[in-house]
């Protein structure tokens, strides 16, 4: 603590050197213990009437004279000292109704009151949230964002986060990877374009830039915004096509204690030749949550633990195929998981605004990493030799926090973290890394300049890596440094027009020898046309630094590899889009409909490519090139709304439907040579070439999820459509033929996809469904069953989907 209170000094030193913010911050500390003797004191906190949590900036002007007043901070708390007397204010939120107090005042009295605002149209509590680093309503942003409710999360059994973002329309989640509008292929979860973070802190590994799933809590999740687009000037590095903020929730005016049990099994194969097993293929499972507010002290505890037969059975390698590196039995694929993580937030008493507080989380993981099925027939759902590897994984992080709301609407934000990740993992594939990460923020609301906001900071992030498949940069040991600061300003004019500017500068240096400096922008628009009309326009830059594991991996996975190129660029992507939200009512219905259409243009797109690189290491494998410009072209339409049939039942429904044309702007550049010196551009390495079209992405999706609900009974269903993969890279079908048993002798295991490319790539229709009843108030059972007809699919090569699962859910609230 003695650390963080030097960094902020030093921060406010530098900071109010040029603005003398530091004279505001005293005299709004110092004059309330100064002037109490002499004036009364009018305070409390606005409370937002849908779920109790507290609003965060809403007005309170004197009814009178609006420019006496002031705005509630992050804890929805405010204070106005005033002379003795009888007043009347106005407290207002955009989308809430206003509410009006009127008090007298004697001299020294203190009048504390808690406001409770409801919306303005109370039929849309199910749809609206306040979302963003700004605290606005949906419709008022300038940005396209799908926001994921905690009812979902819950309902649909959500063991990791993933399973449910991949209901949102226009995010994928292709082999744990993001993509958000066709920004990206597959790269095995290696280098997202797609930024991940929970409460404003990156949840990404430091050295692979692969999103860390199963640390995220998801028993305690406020809701889920999902960003298309470039957002990098606030989301940072890895936002070159989105960014995905996970919000976990506080405790509130109410406690909460729940416990959460469930149990179930994998269903066996349609076609029978595929299943492996002959014992129980189970799933099971316990998690808990408690939240409650302790006197000045908010304490959240909350943790999980997972057991999973799994569906991928260990490898069965042809009789002359020698597997010294993945001979593993059936049991070794189960996996396990312990997840403990905790909130702590202490409110000063002495100092109103002022909180501060530390928050935790430690897993320990140990199960198998699977890349590549054994083939395309029995051996569907078993993993190729040399392609899977076992993993004992214990990760932690924890974040050190202090925030500063101070009077004018100020806020001073201070956040640390240290994220340790041992990976120990069979092939000498172990990792460890330590991520250093501190971030500081300030953020203002300008009353006088009619509701003009400010945020600004600095972020800094150190990484340290050890592991033998980085040797190729030289060394096992590596490290990487970044530095950013950012700001972004916003001003609604009179209720109608939203405006949004900002910026971002990064400095990245790797190894103490690669450095990068950036510089990118954003700005964005939203027009309130009608009531319940909003047309916003926006335009924003991404960049993304090439991550340790892209650059310098290089290890053998059986028949083929992983290859480093230390040579790889940074990319960055501009994206514009013009995007229409209509809220509507239809008799009993109540939503919104969005419509966007969008452009996102990518230079040095770096993608993952397949072909003969260095057959002394291995015969085939990957390699992370840098291939030139491309364009993602498309419309996103998406609908979420609901409708009470009665006083106790009604439908929830969420939908989507997007389409991309993702294309090459450089077919002819010359980006690499194999081994074989076969030049390698668009036309040479692609399976269908013809229309431009870039590798391993869906022109059409649609995703839904639809409930109805009554006091105690709750139906929902959901599907995915994904249309047919356009095209792959050519040298797949290379390999093939490489690994033949009539070319090899069956001395190597072949690699089998073509046959079931041709003969599948139709697209797929994936459904899930469930059931759930709640009885005396606190019990709820729920039925949930995922891959409701069990389809035997993939959707990206050599990854076989997951069968049907049918899952017995228990929730208790005490």
């Amino acid at each position: 603590m003695h650390f963080l209170i030097v960094s902020t000094m030093r921060l406010f030193q530098i900071k109010y050197r040029y603005f003398s913010v530091v004279g505001l911050l005293l005299v709004s500390i110092s004059l309330p213990s100064l002037f109490a003797q002499q004036k009364a004191t009018f305070k409390g906190t606005v409370i937002d009437a849908s779920d109790g949590s507290p609003l965060v900036g809403a007005n309170i002007k004197l009814k009178k004279d609006f420019s006496t007043g002031t705005v509630s901070d992050y804890e929805g708390r405010f204070s106005i000292h005033l002379d003795p007397g009888n007043y009347s204010f106005i407290l207002s939120f955009i989308g809430m109704e206003n509410d009006t107090v009127t008090f007298s005042l004697k001299p020294g009295e203190v009048i504390e009151k808690q406001i409770i605002l409801f919306p303005v149209w109370k039929e849309l509590e199910e749809v609206e949230v306040k979302v963003g680093k700004f605290d606005k309503r949906v419709e008022d942003i300038t940005v396209s964002m799908e926001v994921i409710k905690p009812r979902l999360i819950e309902n649909k059994n959500t063991r990791t986060i993933e399973t449910v973002l991949d209901y949102a329309p226009g995010l994928n989640i292709m082999d744990n990877e993001p993509q958000i509008r066709g920004g990206s292929g597959f790269t095995f979860g290696v280098g997202s374009k797609v930024a991940i973070l929970i409460d404003d802190m990156p949840m990404i590994s430091g050295d692979a830039g692969r999103p860390y799933w199963d640390l995220i809590p998801v028993e305690n999740i406020a809701h889920i915004e999902v960003i298309k687009g470039a957002s990098s000037v606030l989301s940072g590095t890895s936002a070159l096509s989105g960014a995905i903020h996970i919000m976990t929730a506080s405790p509130n005016t109410k406690p909460v204690t729940k416990i959460t049990a469930y149990t179930g099994f994998y269903s066996s194969p349609g076609d029978e030749s595929m299943k492996w097993w002959d014992d129980y293929p189970y799933v099971a499972g316990l998690s808990f949550l408690h939240s409650k507010k302790y006197g000045l002290v908010d304490v959240v505890l909350g943790g999980n633990v997972d057991f999973d037969h799994g569906y991928i059975g260990a490898p069965r390698p042809g009789s002359l195929v020698i597997d010294t590196i993945s001979d593993f039995t059936d049991k070794q694929m189960q996996s396990q998981k312990y997840r403990f993580n905790f909130n702590i937030k202490k409110h000063s008493k002495k100092y109103q605004g002022l909180n501060f507080g530390m928050n935790g989380n430690f897993m320990w993981y140990s199960g198998p990493m699977v890349l590549a099925w054994l083939d395309d027939t029995a051996g569907f759902y078993r993993a190729y030799p040399g392609a899977v590897y076992l993993q004992d994984q214990f990760i932690f992080y924890l974040d050190p926090f202090l925030n500063i709301f101070s009077g004018e609407g100020m806020k001073h934000s201070i956040k640390a973290r240290i994220l340790h990740n041992n990976s120990g993992m069979t092939n000498n594939q172990s990792v460890v890394n330590t991520l250093l990460f501190g971030d500081y923020q300030f953020k203002r609301t300008y009353d006088f300049l009619q509701g003009f906001e400010l945020i600004g900071g600095v972020s800094v992030n150190q990484t340290y890596v050890d592991a033998e498949i980085y040797r190729a940069s030289g060394s096992t040991f590596n490290k990487q440094f970044n530095v950013s600061a950012y700001a972004q300003v916003e001003n609604k004019y009179k209720g109608i027009v939203n405006i949004s500017i900002g910026a971002r500068g990064e400095y990245y240096q790797l190894n103490d020898s690669i450095t990068a400096l950036k510089p990118i922008v954003r700005a964005g628009v939203n027009f309130k046309v009608y009531p319940g009309t909003f047309l916003r326009l926006s335009f924003g830059q991404g960049y993304r630094f090439p991550s340790i594991t892209e650059r310098y991996i290089k290890t053998s996975a059986g028949s083929f590899a992983v290859f480093d190129n230390p040579d790889l660029k940074s990319e960055s992507s501009w994206n514009t889009e013009i995007g229409l939200k209509q809220g509507f009512k239809f008799k009993n219905y109540f939503g919104y409909l969005d419509i966007a259409g969008f452009i996102q243009e990518y230079n040095n797109t770096i993608e993952y490519l397949f072909g003969f690189w260095e057959p002394s290491f291995a015969l085939a494998g990957f390699k992370f090139l840098n291939t030139g410009r491309s364009r993602v072209m498309g419309i996103d339409i998406s609908q979420t709304g609901s409708t009470k049939l009665g006083s106790k039942t009604g439908i929830r429904m969420m939908a989507g439907y997007s389409y991309i044309m993702p294309k090459t702007m450089d077919p002819d550049f010359i980006y690499a040579r194999d081994a074989l010196n076969r030049e390698f551009n668009y036309d040479t390495t692609s399976l269908n070439p013809e229309k431009h079209i870039l590798k391993y992405r869906f022109l059409h999706t649609i995703k839904a999820d639809f409930e109805f609900y009554s006091k105690k009974l709750s139906l929902g269903y959901s599907i995915k459509y994904f249309s047919k993969i356009e095209n792959l890279d050519l040298a797949i079908a290379d390999f093939e033929r490489a690994t033949a048993i009539e070319t090899t002798g069956g001395t190597m295991q072949p690699i089998v996809y073509m046959d079931y490319f041709n003969n599948h790539n139709h697209g797929n229709i994936i459904m899930d469904g469930r059931i759930s009843y709640e009885f005396f108030k606190r019990h709820k059972v729920s039925l949930i069953c995922n891959n409701l007809l069990n389809r035997t699919y993939s959707l990206r090569p050599l990854k076989a989907e997951e069968v049907r699962s049918i899952m017995l859910q228990y929730v208790l609230n005490i």
